[in-house]
Protein backbone atom coordinates (compact mmCIF):
# COMPACT_ATOMS: atom_id res chain seq x y z
CA UNK A 1 0.00 0.00 0.00
CA UNK A 2 2.77 2.42 0.84
CA UNK A 3 4.99 1.75 -2.16
CA UNK A 4 4.13 4.99 -3.96
CA UNK A 5 4.79 7.17 -0.89
CA UNK A 6 8.07 5.39 -0.17
CA UNK A 7 9.08 5.84 -3.80
CA UNK A 8 8.37 9.57 -3.64
CA UNK A 9 10.26 9.96 -0.36
CA UNK A 10 13.36 8.12 -1.60
CA UNK A 11 13.31 9.99 -4.91
CA UNK A 12 13.14 13.29 -3.03
CA UNK A 13 16.29 12.36 -1.10
CA UNK A 14 18.30 11.40 -4.19
CA UNK A 15 20.56 13.91 -5.95
CA UNK A 16 18.98 15.61 -8.98
CA UNK A 17 20.74 13.59 -11.72
CA UNK A 18 19.64 10.29 -10.16
CA UNK A 19 15.98 11.16 -9.52
CA UNK A 20 14.85 10.15 -12.99
CA UNK A 21 16.66 6.84 -12.74
CA UNK A 22 14.60 5.53 -9.81
CA UNK A 23 11.50 3.57 -10.92
CA UNK A 24 8.74 1.63 -9.23
CA UNK A 25 7.10 -1.42 -10.76
CA UNK A 26 4.71 -3.69 -8.89
CA UNK A 27 5.88 -2.47 -5.49
CA UNK A 28 9.59 -2.94 -6.30
CA UNK A 29 11.96 0.04 -6.32
CA UNK A 30 14.60 -0.15 -9.01
CA UNK A 31 17.51 2.19 -9.61
CA UNK A 32 18.33 1.82 -13.32
CA UNK A 33 21.61 3.23 -14.49
CA UNK A 34 22.51 3.19 -18.19
CA UNK A 35 25.80 1.59 -19.16
CA UNK A 36 28.69 4.01 -19.20
CA UNK A 37 26.85 6.33 -16.82
CA UNK A 38 29.09 8.50 -14.71
CA UNK A 39 26.46 8.69 -11.93
CA UNK A 40 27.69 7.90 -8.44
CA UNK A 41 26.10 4.52 -7.73
CA UNK A 42 27.59 4.28 -4.26
CA UNK A 43 26.09 7.62 -3.18
CA UNK A 44 22.70 6.57 -4.46
CA UNK A 45 22.95 3.23 -2.67
CA UNK A 46 23.79 4.98 0.62
CA UNK A 47 20.80 7.35 0.27
CA UNK A 48 18.40 4.49 -0.50
CA UNK A 49 19.70 2.28 2.33
CA UNK A 50 19.39 5.15 4.86
CA UNK A 51 15.84 5.83 3.71
CA UNK A 52 14.93 2.14 3.94
CA UNK A 53 16.20 1.97 7.56
CA UNK A 54 13.74 4.69 8.61
CA UNK A 55 10.87 3.31 6.57
CA UNK A 56 8.74 2.33 9.59
CA UNK A 57 8.72 5.92 10.87
CA UNK A 58 8.10 7.51 7.48
CA UNK A 59 4.94 9.67 7.64
CA UNK A 60 1.97 8.64 5.54
CA UNK A 61 0.95 11.10 2.81
CA UNK A 62 -2.74 11.88 2.11
CA UNK A 63 -2.95 9.78 -1.06
CA UNK A 64 -1.68 6.77 0.87
CA UNK A 65 -4.13 7.36 3.72
CA UNK A 66 -6.99 7.33 1.24
CA UNK A 67 -5.73 4.09 -0.31
CA UNK A 68 -5.02 2.34 2.99
CA UNK A 69 -8.30 3.27 4.67
CA UNK A 70 -10.33 3.22 1.41
CA UNK A 71 -11.79 6.65 2.06
CA UNK A 72 -12.49 9.62 -0.16
CA UNK A 73 -10.58 12.88 0.02
CA UNK A 74 -13.72 14.59 1.33
CA UNK A 75 -13.92 12.14 4.23
CA UNK A 76 -10.20 12.65 4.93
CA UNK A 77 -10.62 16.44 5.03
CA UNK A 78 -13.76 16.23 7.21
CA UNK A 79 -12.22 13.77 9.68
CA UNK A 80 -8.99 15.77 9.86
CA UNK A 81 -10.99 18.91 10.62
CA UNK A 82 -13.04 17.07 13.29
CA UNK A 83 -9.89 15.69 14.89
CA UNK A 84 -10.73 12.05 14.22
CA UNK A 85 -7.71 11.67 11.93
CA UNK A 86 -4.71 13.06 13.75
CA UNK A 87 -2.10 14.90 11.74
CA UNK A 88 1.57 14.25 12.46
CA UNK A 89 2.45 17.64 10.99
CA UNK A 90 2.53 19.30 7.61
CA UNK A 91 4.85 19.10 4.67
CA UNK A 92 5.43 21.81 2.07
CA UNK A 93 6.67 20.94 -1.39
CA UNK A 94 7.25 22.90 -4.55
CA UNK A 95 5.91 21.01 -7.51
CA UNK A 96 8.02 21.00 -10.62
CA UNK A 97 6.83 23.56 -13.14
CA UNK A 98 4.69 25.45 -10.65
CA UNK A 99 5.43 28.78 -9.05
CA UNK A 100 3.57 28.07 -5.80
CA UNK A 101 4.30 25.62 -3.05
CA UNK A 102 1.63 23.32 -1.64
CA UNK A 103 1.26 22.31 1.99
CA UNK A 104 -0.50 19.15 3.13
CA UNK A 105 -0.91 17.13 6.30
CA UNK A 106 1.06 13.94 6.86
CA UNK A 107 -0.02 11.20 9.24
CA UNK A 108 1.67 8.92 11.74
CA UNK A 109 1.76 5.34 10.40
CA UNK A 110 0.91 3.91 13.84
CA UNK A 111 -2.24 6.04 14.06
CA UNK A 112 -3.35 4.95 10.58
CA UNK A 113 -2.67 1.33 11.52
CA UNK A 114 -4.73 1.77 14.70
CA UNK A 115 -7.63 3.28 12.74
CA UNK A 116 -7.48 0.38 10.30
CA UNK A 117 -7.23 -2.31 13.01
CA UNK A 118 -10.13 -0.95 15.08
CA UNK A 119 -12.26 -0.40 11.92
CA UNK A 120 -12.94 3.19 12.95
CA UNK A 121 -13.75 4.15 9.35
CA UNK A 122 -17.05 2.24 9.53
CA UNK A 123 -17.91 3.82 12.89
CA UNK A 124 -17.07 7.30 11.62
CA UNK A 125 -19.18 6.80 8.50
CA UNK A 126 -22.16 5.73 10.65
CA UNK A 127 -21.71 8.81 12.83
CA UNK A 128 -21.57 11.01 9.71
CA UNK A 129 -24.82 9.49 8.38
CA UNK A 130 -26.58 10.08 11.73
CA UNK A 131 -25.25 13.65 11.92
CA UNK A 132 -26.39 14.40 8.37
CA UNK A 133 -29.89 13.06 9.12
CA UNK A 134 -30.07 15.14 12.29
CA UNK A 135 -28.92 18.26 10.41
CA UNK A 136 -31.52 17.66 7.67
CA UNK A 137 -34.28 17.32 10.29
CA UNK A 138 -33.15 20.48 12.05
CA UNK A 139 -33.05 22.39 8.75
CA UNK A 140 -36.53 21.14 7.77
CA UNK A 141 -37.96 22.27 11.12
CA UNK A 142 -36.29 25.67 10.75
CA UNK A 143 -37.71 26.04 7.21
CA UNK A 144 -41.20 25.09 8.39
CA UNK A 145 -41.01 27.66 11.18
CA UNK A 146 -39.89 30.34 8.73
CA UNK A 147 -42.74 29.47 6.33
CA UNK A 148 -45.34 29.63 9.11
CA UNK A 149 -44.03 33.02 10.28
CA UNK A 150 -44.20 34.38 6.74
CA UNK A 151 -47.72 33.03 6.32
CA UNK A 152 -48.88 34.64 9.58
CA UNK A 153 -47.23 37.96 8.70
CA UNK A 154 -48.77 37.92 5.23
CA UNK A 155 -52.23 37.13 6.60
CA UNK A 156 -52.01 40.02 9.09
CA UNK A 157 -51.07 42.49 6.34
CA UNK A 158 -53.85 41.47 3.93
CA UNK A 159 -56.82 41.29 6.32
CA UNK A 160 -58.36 44.68 5.45
CA UNK A 161 -57.54 44.81 1.73
CA UNK A 162 -58.96 42.30 -0.68
CA UNK A 163 -56.58 40.80 -3.22
CA UNK A 164 -58.69 41.92 -6.20
CA UNK A 165 -58.56 45.66 -5.40
CA UNK A 166 -55.56 47.59 -6.63
CA UNK A 167 -53.42 49.04 -3.84
CA UNK A 168 -54.49 52.48 -2.66
CA UNK A 169 -51.77 55.06 -2.91
CA UNK A 170 -51.70 58.18 -0.82
CA UNK A 171 -51.38 61.50 -2.61
CA UNK A 172 -53.24 60.64 -5.87
CA UNK A 173 -55.92 63.19 -5.05
CA UNK A 174 -53.36 66.03 -5.22
CA UNK A 175 -52.34 65.00 -8.75
CA UNK A 176 -55.97 64.72 -9.81
CA UNK A 177 -56.78 68.21 -8.54
CA UNK A 178 -53.87 69.77 -10.45
CA UNK A 179 -54.97 67.98 -13.60
CA UNK A 180 -51.73 66.04 -14.04
CA UNK A 181 -53.50 62.70 -14.61
CA UNK A 182 -55.29 63.59 -17.85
Amino acid sequence: MRARGIFLEIRARLPAPLKKLLHIESRVLTLRLPEGSDADVEAAAVVVSRAMRDIADLPVIPREVEDILTISSGERHRWLKDGRLQSAGTRTVKLRGRARKITFHVFDPRHIEDVLDRDLVTVWRDVDVATAAENRGRAAARAALTRSRKKRAGAANHTDVSRDDPPRLRGWEDFDIDGLLR
